[in-house]
């Protein structure tokens, strides 16, 4: 049996920067370092940084952790989250995504642009996503998120509109949806789109693409956590009905691999390099 593991898989620039900020921090540290929230949706990966030190908090246990070091994720944090660290004297290591940064402040800007002529800011993105929480956060949380074509009823279409996207969402949804907004409207003139989706996200659904249809199985590592992974798989499992998603090796199951020539081994955005690896060896140590 042959085994591949998609080189173009695998953490994202913001989440690779993200561990190595932490994994200094641990380093450097006296104590114990405190992440707001997962550092990464992959289980697997939190473990490892929890034997290094790492700890995962949530806002409720900020009044606790006075005088110490709290982690700020690649999703970022609304602005409240800063103001509350500084009023505990709680010091923050903020590796926020460079990318979701300058998005942050786009959405600051579409706010003020549709409040001086009572528009709305509408964003496709997963409701209570970190990301997501972040971005209507910058703005008091007055923005209308949507997923799908049939939350569109949530928007007010006599009202301009500002559209804008969670990093990794998917490009085809993102400009379906625009369309559907533009056919909507009774001038499409008060619609402005704004495409914020990461391209060194949005770019591997192609490659993904070609790499899922090569194989007779494909696995797709993640986490079930994983926004990212839920596109990207899609993705593998349209291009290849024999696609499986699991989060380790142990989920692994014997009746995919029967007749099976060769197999392909993929992730999102979020999984670690090691732990496809792993999953490989596996496939190689009981099935090939």
């Amino acid at each position: 049996m042959y085994v591949e593991i998609d080189e173009n898989s695998g953490f994202c620039f913001g989440v690779v920067r993200a561990i190595s900020r932490a994994e200094v921090a641990l380093s450097e540290s006296d104590g114990e370092v405190y992440s707001l929230g997962d550092i990464v949706h992959n289980r697997m990966e939190v473990q490892r940084l929890e034997d290094m030190g790492l700890r995962t908090v949530t806002h409720d246990d900020m009044e606790a952790l006075q005088g110490r070091d709290l982690f700020i994720r690649a999703h970022g944090e609304p602005p409240t989250t800063y103001t509350r660290a500084r009023e505990l004297g709680i010091h923050v290591i903020d590796a926020t995504c460079p990318v979701v940064a300058q998005l942050q402040r786009k959405v600051v800007a579409a706010h003020e642009q549709m409040e001086s002529v009572g528009g709305q800011v509408v964003i496709l993105g997963k409701r209570g996503h970190a990301e997501v929480v972040g971005l209507t956060g910058q703005v008091a949380n007055h923005a209308i998120v949507i997923e799908r074509e049939e939350d569109l009823s949530a928007i007010d279409f006599s009202r301009p509109i500002f559209f804008l996207s969670q990093t990794t969402q998917s490009v085809g949804l993102f400009w379906r949806l625009a369309d559907k907004m533009r056919e909507m409207l009774d001038d499409e003139s008060k619609l402005t789109v704004d495409d914020t989706i990461c391209r060194r996200v949005s770019n591997r659904e192609s490659a993904l693409r070609d790499f899922a249809a090569r194989f007779d199985v494909v696995i797709f590592v993640c986490g079930k956590k994983s926004s990212n992974g839920k596109v990207l798989f899609d993705v593998c499992r349209n291009a290849n009905p024999h696609s499986y998603n699991i989060e380790e090796q142990s989920e692994l199951v014997d009746e995919w691999f029967k007749d099976c020539n060769s197999v392909g081994i993929c992730g999102a955005t979020s999984t670690p390099a090691w732990l496809m690896r792993q999953v490989a060896d596996a496939i190689n140590e009981r099935f090939a």
